[in-house]
């Protein structure tokens, strides 16, 4: 099986169930494979067995914010893509983002 071929595993990591499942949904039926998280705990202790191929992760959550979050998945794996959901538009916010 090739690269292609291999179903890409992506997780999806937000306190809003509602925006979790809208994203899986549009995920799945794209072919992909989805895993939600609604804490970054709960992610982190998920990706420290398993790493996703890709994650779409809240800035703002309880327990863990993304900021965080983000911060260990680079301390194991500076390769996987992370892509940031935010509500925060400030231009910090962004810089803080782009440099992790």
């Amino acid at each position: 099986m090739s690269f292609m071929e291999k179903q890409q595993n992506i997780a999806l990591v937000d306190d809003e169930p509602t925006i979790v499942n809208n994203i899986k949904t549009a995920l799945i039926k794209e072919g992909y494979s989805c895993n939600g998280f609604i804490h970054g705990l709960q992610a982190w202790e998920a990706f420290q067995v398993q790493m996703p191929d890709l994650i779409v992760l809240d800035v703002m959550m309880p327990q863990m914010d993304g900021l965080e979050l983000c911060r260990k998945i680079r301390s194991i794996n500076h390769k996987v893509p992370i892509v940031f959901l935010s509500s925060r538009d400030e231009e910090i916010d962004r810089i803080l983002g782009l440099e992790m």
